[in-house]
């Protein structure tokens, strides 16, 4: 079913984030790189909430904070210092990345600001050692062009990246992260609210992806780049949803957060319908109910029962049947809740009686379960298998999210899935959560050195794709491919240095690379100057460009070996013209009744089966001229 998403009153508002490739950190002279051994060095800290200059705590990091857990941070000595672990100031704002956000911020028709003055936006969820994030404005204003449509700019920022999360232990009550990428620059770009429609939202993240790669200093890869939107509907509520990775997962997260506000919208219409209104209905008060799962076949219970911890459950009066809606795929109500009781209570998750019986819970179970609740027919029941603290602290969450049911949509922050759905991350945060940064000096930013940067400024996308068209003699497709691609650069420099057809340069970046990622490979393993010298290699005879799939696999799990080292051990040497024919006789002897055929059925049959042995090792078009000349001797004869 179609959606107008004008009737709704659909609004978005884009921030796109993106890595800058500068020689040094944001603050530090660390270099702007992640690491993969085991870390030199660790620390375990636990961060607390502190107040604005107006006495305030902003709900996200106090949300944060009530989680209760402790971070274990990993390092190691060549990217990171003493300014990402918090035990020394920042140094001053790198003026390479600075240059950099200003020239993409002229490049959107922004203007930069007099002076830059960095702040501190509060975040405890372990991400930052200080507890909060340095972030600064570096222009106002500007617009990108979609289409026909105008799209307002709202700032340029400038900010440093966050730690990477490794994962959880004891539980989940220590949260490990590394640092390597903490202090990375990280380029800002925000829009106004002005985007209607999930198709725009994309369009509008691919403009500006493309603005900020033009100018040649950016990072590429899975996780340089980050989109977060900011979504509202009509009698809806503003949600923002952070880190979404793929441009063309954008469209995709609109719309499913379009449909998840509309089933909310419906669920206070029925909660209403059904008579509930008030929000005090929702009672806090939970019982124990091990008694009813002493010979419990299922797992999750039977365990807690065994080591003596507790079964509590909750009575949700008139939600029957709601917590099993579908919001968008793959999530409920139900799921919702059982992320709020995660968070709040460190649990693994929830059961409920819109999906019972079900893990082994029987139905005689689920009966003396109601009847224990005094729930009626359309009352729901939630349940927690856990500690006394945590499965308590669980159920205020899910009593907490139920009563949100009865005002709607819930403003959060939400954060995305590789699938396009989202997963509940805290609370919005408030006003309380920037303050300035004393420890970093302001930069005055000149007119005439705005001036400057303005008279060579990189040139726009249309220009661009039409010189490479004419200079490297692409079409139209493959030139637009090249220019929106991370490889732009790249491909320019390989074409000058190589003899390669520039055409086959451009479908390998382009096309066979990004076959390569959606397969698993992780091609940013493999460095421009082993792609550079991969080319060099065909142009010199020495493989073939069938060869560069496997190739670049092998490159992206041998990190820091030479491209001749990977040809050999991968055995993709190119044979002689005298080997190719040999293969090419013994074939057509091992098949005569093929040779013997007329037309291009023969032909077509021959070289699959002599390709799959010479894949790699000789180039199709030689092997297609050698074979045609074979057969035609044959025919002669």
């Amino acid at each position: 079913m179609s959606i107008d998403y004008s009737k709704l009153g659909l609004k978005v508002g884009l921030e796109v984030h993106q890595q800058l490739n500068t020689a040094h950190k944001l603050f530090c002279s660390c270099k702007p790189q992640l690491f993969k051994e085991e870390p030199e060095i660790t620390f375990l800290r636990r961060l607390r909430p502190t107040q604005s200059e107006l006495g305030q705590v902003d709900p996200a990091a106090f949300f944060e904070f009530r989680k209760g857990v402790k971070i274990l941070y990993e390092a190691n000595r060549s990217t990171s210092c003493l300014v990402e672990m918090d035990e020394e100031p920042p140094h001053d704002l790198n003026r390479e990345a600075v240059e950099v956000a200003i020239v993409a911020a002229l490049m959107m028709n922004a203007k930069p600001v007099n002076e830059i003055h960095v702040m501190r936006k509060t975040v405890i969820d372990g991400s930052n050692t200080t507890g909060f994030q340095r972030t600064c404005v570096i222009a106002l204003g500007g617009e990108v062009k979609i289409e026909e449509k105008t799209v307002p700019i709202q700032h340029v920022g400038l900010e440093e990246d966050a730690a990477r999360k490794m994962g959880e232990e004891q539980g989940g009550s220590i949260l490990r992260y590394r640092i390597d990428r903490l202090g990375i620059p990280l380029i800002e770009v925000a829009t106004a609210p002005v985007l209607y429609s999930p198709e725009e939202a994309e369009k509008t993240a691919l403009a500006i992806g493309r603005i900020l790669r033009a100018t040649g200093k950016v990072k590429r890869g899975l996780g340089t780049i980050r989109q977060d939107l900011n979504i509202s509907v009509r009698e809806g509520a503003l949600t923002e949803i952070k880190g979404v990775q793929e441009l063309e997962l954008v469209s995709k997260v609109v719309e499913y957060e379009v449909k998840r506000q509309l089933s909310l919208l419906k669920i206070l219409e029925e909660l209403k319908k059904r008579g509930l209104e008030e929000e005090a209905e929702i009672k806090d008060e939970f019982a124990d109910v091990a008694s009813i799962f002493e010979k419990t076949k299922c797992k999750v219970i039977r365990r807690a029962v065994e080591e003596k911890k507790r079964v509590l459950a909750v009575k949700l009066p008139r939600f029957g049947g709601l917590l099993k809606t579908e919001l968008m795929p793959n999530v409920r109500l139900g799921t919702e809740m059982a992320d709020r009781a995660h968070f709040w209570g460190r649990v693994g998750g929830i059961f409920h009686t819109d999906e019972l019986p079900a893990y082994e819970i029987t139905d005689k179970e689920v009966d003396e379960l109601r009847d224990f609740m005094k729930a009626e027919s359309l009352d729901a029941v939630v349940l927690v298998a856990d500690t006394l603290e945590n499965a308590t602290d669980a159920l205020k969450a899910v009593n907490e999210r139920a009563r949100e049911a009865l005002r709607g949509v819930p403003e959060e922050t939400r954060a995305a899935n590789p699938d396009g759905t989202t997963r509940y991350m805290r609370p919005r945060p408030g006003a309380a959560r920037m303050y300035p940064e004393t420890d970093v000096p302001p930069i005055q930013i000149s007119q005439e050195y705005v001036k400057r940067l303005r008279s060579c400024l990189p040139e726009p996308t249309a220009q661009k794709t039409e010189r490479l068209m004419r200079d490297y003699g692409l079409n139209q497709k493959l030139a637009g491919q090249v220019v929106d691609s991370e490889y732009a650069q790249l491909f320019e420099a390989v074409s000058k240095q190589s003899r390669v057809s520039p055409t086959t340069i451009a479908a390998v970046l382009t096309e066979t690379l990004k076959a390569l990622r959606r397969d698993g490979v992780e091609v940013d393993n493999v460095t421009d100057e082993q792609i550079l010298g991969l080319f060099r290699l065909i142009e010199v005879g020495k493989t073939v460009k069938e060869a560069i799939p496997a190739v670049v696999t092998w490159l992206s799990k041998h990190e820091g070996v030479s491209v001749e080292e990977a040809v050999k051990s991968l055995g993709l040497s190119v044979i002689s013209e005298a080997e190719l024919e040999n293969m090419i006789d013994v074939a057509m002897k091992e098949n005569e009744s093929l040779v013997g055929e007329k037309g291009k059925a023969a032909f077509g049959a021959l070289m699959s089966l002599v390709m799959k042995k010479v894949r790699g090792r000789a180039d199709a078009e030689l092997v297609s001229r050698v074979l045609k000349r074979k057969l035609e001797e044959a025919a002669a004869d």
